[in-house]
Protein backbone atom coordinates (compact mmCIF):
# COMPACT_ATOMS: atom_id res chain seq x y z
CA UNK A 1 0.00 0.00 0.00
CA UNK A 2 1.36 3.40 -1.00
CA UNK A 3 1.08 6.79 0.69
CA UNK A 4 -0.30 9.71 -1.34
CA UNK A 5 -0.64 13.46 -0.84
CA UNK A 6 -3.62 15.35 -2.30
CA UNK A 7 -3.52 19.15 -2.55
CA UNK A 8 -6.16 21.66 -3.64
CA UNK A 9 -4.77 23.64 -6.62
CA UNK A 10 -6.91 26.79 -6.35
CA UNK A 11 -9.44 28.36 -3.99
CA UNK A 12 -13.13 28.05 -4.87
CA UNK A 13 -16.60 27.91 -3.36
CA UNK A 14 -19.17 25.60 -4.96
CA UNK A 15 -22.49 24.43 -3.51
CA UNK A 16 -21.63 26.08 -0.20
CA UNK A 17 -18.33 24.20 0.14
CA UNK A 18 -15.19 26.36 0.43
CA UNK A 19 -11.87 24.90 -0.70
CA UNK A 20 -8.69 26.89 -0.09
CA UNK A 21 -5.59 26.61 -2.24
CA UNK A 22 -2.99 24.50 -0.43
CA UNK A 23 -5.38 22.36 1.64
CA UNK A 24 -3.48 19.06 1.85
CA UNK A 25 -4.21 15.54 3.06
CA UNK A 26 -2.04 12.43 3.26
CA UNK A 27 -3.70 9.05 2.87
CA UNK A 28 -2.82 5.42 2.09
CA UNK A 29 -4.18 3.74 -1.02
CA UNK A 30 -3.88 0.38 -2.68
CA UNK A 31 -4.63 2.00 -6.05
CA UNK A 32 -2.11 3.68 -8.33
CA UNK A 33 -4.61 6.45 -9.27
CA UNK A 34 -6.76 7.05 -6.17
CA UNK A 35 -8.43 10.18 -7.58
CA UNK A 36 -10.06 8.30 -10.44
CA UNK A 37 -10.33 4.79 -8.97
CA UNK A 38 -13.51 3.95 -7.06
CA UNK A 39 -14.89 7.45 -7.67
CA UNK A 40 -12.08 9.05 -5.66
CA UNK A 41 -13.58 7.74 -2.41
CA UNK A 42 -10.24 7.60 -0.57
CA UNK A 43 -9.46 11.23 -1.44
CA UNK A 44 -13.00 12.35 -0.58
CA UNK A 45 -12.83 10.56 2.78
CA UNK A 46 -9.40 12.03 3.59
CA UNK A 47 -10.62 15.62 3.05
CA UNK A 48 -13.75 14.90 5.09
CA UNK A 49 -11.68 13.50 7.99
CA UNK A 50 -9.15 16.33 8.07
CA UNK A 51 -11.17 19.42 7.11
CA UNK A 52 -14.81 18.35 7.29
CA UNK A 53 -15.35 19.38 3.66
CA UNK A 54 -17.02 17.31 0.97
CA UNK A 55 -14.98 17.72 -2.21
CA UNK A 56 -17.54 15.62 -4.08
CA UNK A 57 -20.30 18.11 -3.24
CA UNK A 58 -17.94 20.87 -4.43
CA UNK A 59 -17.50 19.02 -7.75
CA UNK A 60 -13.74 18.98 -7.16
CA UNK A 61 -12.97 15.27 -7.55
CA UNK A 62 -10.81 15.91 -10.60
CA UNK A 63 -7.17 16.45 -11.44
CA UNK A 64 -8.22 19.94 -12.56
CA UNK A 65 -8.82 20.89 -8.91
CA UNK A 66 -6.84 18.33 -6.88
CA UNK A 67 -3.22 17.29 -7.39
CA UNK A 68 -2.38 13.80 -6.14
CA UNK A 69 1.24 12.66 -5.82
CA UNK A 70 2.69 9.43 -4.52
CA UNK A 71 4.87 10.00 -1.46
CA UNK A 72 6.09 6.47 -0.87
Amino acid sequence: MALFKATVKSSRTVNGVRLEKGMTVDFPSQYSSPLITNGGKEVIDAFMRRYGVDIKKANAVSSVYIEVVKIS
